[in-house]
């Protein structure tokens, strides 16, 4: 697939619940959302097929998201599933972690490639006041577990915010002196106006490099295509791990974006800051065959916008929050 700026589309999103066991307060509110209705989620033979049909337009990679996918049941078996379909394409997943410690081994045995870990502090008193639940241990483990599994390398991915974590950036950067994992750190992107956390709160790339600086010399490593995704990549001296740095909103990757977004209730985008969606349901549950879904699929490629409008006069915040988009 390629749309009309001339991207090859070769990466698929897909979310497979909206549903959360933590209430981050830069993703929901305190009292949570309501939850898309059960019988308008997709089964999993109907995403499946729609990762079927998208193998066979080019895509490579399968990103799985939520919500949480983890808390989703048979999570494990649909991840066998997907790694087993034609093409063999690289499946990989991202989570929180609550839940990692007893599926690490399972998804490693379903063939799942690594996982990435969303973690802002690490800090327990912290970790309860951003998610407003207990649980840091819990993803400690869970990174500990995947690690042992083998579902390498990990990625952990922080978001700095200037009143809040930001002391802790190199804290996580040290971590990768002592582990080979990639700490990736993002800036913080405006999903939802009406949230704890506002566009301001997150912290600029530039101010991110500057206090990494302080703790040595940062060694740009050669950017190796699709590994690493949208991050530049850094080492500190003697480091076993490597630092990720993503500009997503200062300097956004849109002239190399090469993907597509499916959410659990099957609509599908092109952007994450894109609201327009086609919804696949009629076609997954009607009587239309594998050319009407892939035509679908194509046509969604071709309607990607060439950038995102963040910091644009016309911006309009997406229509779903995070957490019902998949990231």
């Amino acid at each position: 697939m390629k749309d009309h700026f001339g991207r090859t589309i070769e990466y698929l999103r897909l979310s497979v619940t909206d549903r959360c066991n933590l209430r981050c307060r830069y993703c929901m509110p305190e009292e949570g959302v309501a939850d898309i209705a059960h019988g308008a989620v997709l089964r999993y033979e109907e995403m499946l097929r729609v990762a079927a049909a998208a193998c066979r337009l080019g895509i490579r990679k399968i990103r799985v998201t939520g919500g949480e996918p983890l808390v989703r049941r048979g999570i494990d078996d649909f991840i066998a599933q997907l790694t087993a379909l034609p093409g063999k394409p690289e499946v990989v997943l991202t989570t929180n972690g609550l839940l990692l410690a007893e599926h690490a081994e399972a998804l490693h045995k379903a063939g799942l490639s690594r996982v990435n870990v969303s973690l802002d502090t690490l800090k327990p008193e912290r970790f309860l006041e951003l998610t407003r639940r207990p649980g840091l241990e819990q993803v400690l483990s869970g990174i500990r577990a995947a690690e042992q599994a083998g579902l390498l390398p990990i990625k952990i991915n922080m978001i700095p915010f200037r009143a809040f974590n930001a002391d802790e950036i190199v804290d996580f950067a040290r971590l990768t002196l002592e582990h080979p994992w990639d700490v990736r750190f993002i800036e913080f992107m405006p999903i939802s106006g009406d949230l704890d956390y506002v566009s301001g709160d997150g912290l600029p790339m530039p101010e991110i490099k500057e206090r990494l600086h302080s703790i040595g010399h940062l060694e740009i490593l050669p950017s190796q295509q699709g590994s690493s995704g949208p991050a530049q990549m850094y080492r500190l001296p003697q480091a076993k791990g490597r630092i990720g740095l993503i500009p997503s909103v200062s300097g956004h990757f849109c002239a190399d974006c090469n993907r597509l977004r499916m959410m659990a209730d099957g609509r599908v985008r092109g952007c994450l800051f894109d609201n327009h969606e086609t919804d696949l349901k009629s076609v997954l549950r009607g009587d239309s065959d594998d050319k009407a879904l892939e035509e679908l699929l194509l046509m969604v490629a071709c309607a990607k916008p060439e950038k995102h409008r963040i910091n644009a006069k016309d911006f309009l915040s997406p229509n779903r929050r995070m957490h019902g988009i998949g990231g």
